[in-house]
């Protein structure tokens, strides 16, 4: 069984999209993922409806603090912002630790049609970085 984090500021957007997809991807695999913020802000509920257009539920997500964790042995830890990668407190591992920064969809100022078009974009890179570290390091691993 490998335990996988995404690990973002918030654990409202990113990281709760990443969450969705690495367990979509990784669905016939023996993986157990988590998601978690330095903070918590709630899951956003934009990021539920971008996922579910897509065909994904996260709707039973929650916000998680890293701190929730410290138990798990993880493998891998994925952080999906520059903010957690520099800000985040000691967390002692051995994982493999894998870092991408995406946009924050959730500071995207303007009508709901471009927001939600921002969301979507965000999404788009998510999914398609989280397939390819399923392919790449959980598949070939």
């Amino acid at each position: 069984m490998k335990n996988i984090l995404v690990l973002c500021t918030g654990n409202s957007c990113r990281s709760q999209i990443a969450h969705g997809y690495i367990s979509h991807f990784g669905k016939d695999l023996n993986i157990n993922v988590y998601s978690a913020g330095i903070e918590t802000h709630g899951v956003n509920p934009r990021a539920i409806a971008c996922m579910a257009e897509d065909g994904i539920d996260i709707s039973h997500h929650t916000s998680n603090m890293i701190d929730e964790y410290r138990a798990i042995s993880f493998d891998y830890v994925l952080t999906v912002c520059d903010h957690a990668k520099e800000h985040c407190p000691y967390f002692p591992t051995q994982a493999q630790r894998f870092h991408q920064n995406f946009p924050d969809p959730s500071k995207t100022i303007g009508t709901e049609e471009e927001i939600m078009a921002h969301f979507r974009e965000v999404r788009t890179m998510i999914k398609e970085y989280c397939q390819q570290f399923v392919e790449n390091t959980l598949i070939l691993s």
